[in-house]
């Protein structure tokens, strides 16, 4: 990546301006990957990205611009963030069918043994 590059042959000066074009282009690379992935939901997943998230052929480029324009920590770190929040949707969309009355657990009452 250029921006390793350039901060390789410069280690000891921080651009605010460098940090700040990578930072973006990470953004926008992981926002596009992310909205292939929704976008194209519904065909079967068949390539494997990091922390087990799988993901259609369709996004492989989208995919390619993200890895390449992140750092990888910062590629598992979205990717488990993306798969948490999910699973948590999921939970919470099956929670719906679930939703009525509940029915709370009746407390125990003990009836008085027959005296013999």
């Amino acid at each position: 990546m250029a921006v390793d590059t350039y901060a390789s042959s410069n280690p000891n000066e921080v651009h605010e301006d460098v940090l700040q074009k990578a930072r973006d282009a990470c953004y926008k690379a992981r926002d596009a990957f992310y909205s292939c992935l929704e976008k194209e939901s519904g065909k079967k997943p068949t390539e494997i990205a990091t922390v087990g998230l799988l993901y259609p052929k369709e996004c492989s480029n989208s995919r390619t611009q993200f890895v390449n324009n992140c750092r990888s920590s910062w590629v598992k770190h979205f990717d488990r963030e993306y798969c948490r929040n999910k699973r948590v949707q999921r939970l919470l969309d099956d929670g719906d069918e679930r939703k009525g009355p509940m029915s709370l657990p009746q407390p125990y009452t003990f009836k008085p043994s027959p005296s013999t």
